[in-house]
């Protein structure tokens, strides 16, 4: 299948049907583009300003989302879509290049914090990754109500598989967002502090869209379990919100009824290495702690004789997300602990 080179400004997002477009965005150091791809499909009953984007990579190493994305744009037939759905499987297509969680061969930037105030428009914010950020903004915000962003823990962290929202002050836009949340079929429901500037999900919750992201794996690898939860999602909410045809069940964890809400928005919720060293699991994520309980240890192999570090939860709840490479930083978060809440509603 050919697809289009098109600059953001070519493209169409609004007429009936299916196109297949890779978009152009200049490259910063050779006379050259980076090319995004990119579907658009839109039905019979599209209407203006809404719509779904499911994005793939937004980090480069996390692998889950472009799979997923990927085979959604083989499985969905454009004569069963109804209103509009774009789907990015590479987002991030600098980092992915690279094979790193930011853009580091070019610019060095993480996309997830580039979606700041004059992104792509000065001097000091004009590389690639800013430039992606200013293209969303420009041309998908206006088209779509519904945002996917599918993430996995990459290199940093190993995580119980969720997927994952911001607190927010509309009450209705987050019972909505919480029960699309539910949908993936994923162990947890996670809401995460919303302090880092600069996030993609962020943005789009502040506009009023309902915005869902996701942690469907880890170790650069790609997640058999972390694909199913994906794919279930982005199908769960085009359907449910009208624009794809068909029908579809809970499965999983969200058929089960074992899903479980968990929030990481307390401080407390999150510990930083105080050193650098290796770290070593105690026990797998997903299982339920107490406030003070050794969960891992931290070893200093400069001081080999010495008795390892023990990694404590901060509070009771479920072990969300540790480390995934042994050899850590000082002040990386090593190991987060979510509180259970009970569901809105």
């Amino acid at each position: 299948m050919a697809r289009t080179i098109a600059t953001p400004a070519d493209l169409d997002l609004e007429t009936p049907g299916r196109r297949d477009y890779l978009v152009s965005l200049e490259h910063d150091s050779i006379w050259g583009e980076f090319l995004i791809p990119l579907t658009v499909m839109v039905g019979p009953q599209a209407k203006a300003g809404q719509g779904l984007v499911a994005f793939g990579s937004n980090h480069g190493n996390e692998y889950e989302g472009p799979v997923v994305i990927k085979n959604l744009l083989r499985e969905i037939n454009s004569d069963d879509v109804l209103g509009r759905i774009i789907l990015v499987p590479v987002l991030n297509v600098a980092a992915f290049r690279a094979g790193t969680r930011d853009s580091s061969a070019d610019d060095g930037v993480n996309l997830n914090r580039a979606f700041v105030d004059q992104a792509g428009k000065t001097p000091s914010l004009a590389g690639i990754t800013h430039r992606i950020a200013a293209f969303v903004r420009e041309f998908i915000w206006p088209q779509v109500h519904l945002v996917i962003d599918l993430h996995s823990g990459g290199e940093v962290a190993r995580f119980a598989p969720c997927s994952s929202f911001h607190p927010l002050e509309d009450q209705q836009q987050s019972r909505q967002i919480e029960e699309a949340a539910r949908w993936f079929g994923t162990p947890l429901v996670m809401i995460y502090q919303n302090r880092t500037p600069g996030l993609l999900p962020s943005e789009a919750e502040r506009l009023g869209k309902i915005t869902i992201g996701t942690e469907l794996g880890w170790g650069a690898a790609v997640s058999a379990k972390g694909v199913r939860w994906g794919r279930q999602g982005v199908l769960a909410t085009a359907i449910r919100f009208g624009h794809l045809r068909g029908q579809i069940a809970p499965i999983d964890h969200h058929a089960e009824g074992t899903q479980r809400k968990v929030t990481i928005v307390d401080r407390a919720c999150f510990v930083p290495a105080p050193y650098p060293g290796l770290y070593q699991p105690l026990m797998e994520c997903g299982t339920h702690v107490k406030r003070g309980q050794t969960v891992g240890l931290l070893h200093d192999f400069n001081r080999v004789d010495e008795e390892p570090c023990p990694i404590q939860a901060g509070v009771e709840g479920m072990v969300v997300a540790q480390a995934w490479r042994a050899r850590v930083e000082q002040g990386q978060h090593i190991l987060v602990v979510g509180q259970e809440c009970p569901w809105e509603g």
